[in-house]
């Protein structure tokens, strides 16, 4: 019997993935690592820290040992060359895919420990939790640097 749950979270991580590589696609590194404030997240933070995210919710739903991860240096990333920016994403949604096709069915009730996330969150969560979190906090980024790159593109043509 099929699990609607992880079909769903499949097709709506997918698609956010593909909006996401679509958003910086063609955008010079000036744009990736623009702030429109000192306040703001750059294109490039943005995108590292919700694949970072993504990859280890993801994880943790899918009852995968949690990938290494260093939230902080999310917050200071920067790319000189926007071809290794796309090549990231490309990883990180071929990591994030590969963790939602791991199996067939999920315990959706079923504890896992958050160790690793940092933050506070409690030590453990359903697994419900963890894959509705990976999707919701990742959708909104995607709309954040569909935002900034409405922005760049405002500030060139201004």
């Amino acid at each position: 019997m099929a699990d609607h749950v992880l079909e769903s979270a499949r097709n709506l991580v997918l698609q956010s993935l593909k909006e996401l590589r679509a958003s910086i696609d063609g955008l010079p590194a000036e744009a990736l690592n623009w702030r429109p404030t000192p306040e703001t997240n750059s294109l490039s933070v943005l995108v590292a820290h919700a694949l970072g995210a993504t990859r280890l919710w993801l994880r943790m739903a899918m009852g995968l040992p949690l990938p290494e991860r260093d939230r902080a240096s999310e917050f200071r990333a920067a790319y000189g060359d926007p071809a290794e920016l796309v090549r990231f994403v490309d990883e990180m949604s071929q990591d994030c895919a590969a963790a939602l096709h791991s199996t067939d069915s999920v315990n959706w009730s079923a504890m896992r420990d958050t160790a690793g996330r940092g933050g506070n969150a409690p030590p453990q969560v359903p697994a419900a939790f963890a894959v509705i979190h990976a999707t919701e906090h990742l959708r909104g980024h995607v709309d954040q640097v569909s935002l900034m790159r409405e922005l760049w593109s405002r500030r060139r043509l201004g």
